[in-house]
């Protein structure tokens, strides 16, 4: 994480439960593809106010997983906010949806690598 983003440690709790009772598609992308990449990826990561699905130190990458509750207006505002704030920092967002990770696995996993590669050889 970029050392000018703080981490809300009040957040720890839970992000902790986060980690513990993560979403089928979080399940899924974690254990079949991300636990074992050669480049250190963490889950439910806490990044300034936020809890990022998945955070890749070495590539400024965030990952996220969006679900049906992420298309309602407010919640369309609060990930727009949330992005922009990763940006400032220096962080990049990929954004999947469930229903892609459910169709297109193989896509998702192959763009989380190109995006890292690409980061990482910077």
């Amino acid at each position: 994480m970029p050392n000018s983003v703080y981490r809300k440690h009040s957040l720890l709790p839970l992000a902790k439960q986060l980690r513990h009772n993560m979403t089928e598609h979080e399940r899924k992308l974690w254990y079949t593809y991300l636990k074992n990449y050669p480049v250190r990826i963490y889950k439910q990561r806490i990044i300034g106010h936020y809890i990022a699905d998945f955070y890749c130190a070495a590539a400024n990458l965030v990952i996220e997983l969006d679900g049906s509750q992420h298309y309602d207006p407010d919640s369309m505002e609060y990930d727009k906010q949330r992005e922009e704030y990763m940006n400032q920092h220096g962080l990049h967002t990929l954004r999947f949806t469930n229903a892609q990770i459910d169709q297109q696995f193989d896509s998702v996993c192959s763009e989380i690598d190109r995006v890292i590669r690409e980061c990482v050889r910077q």
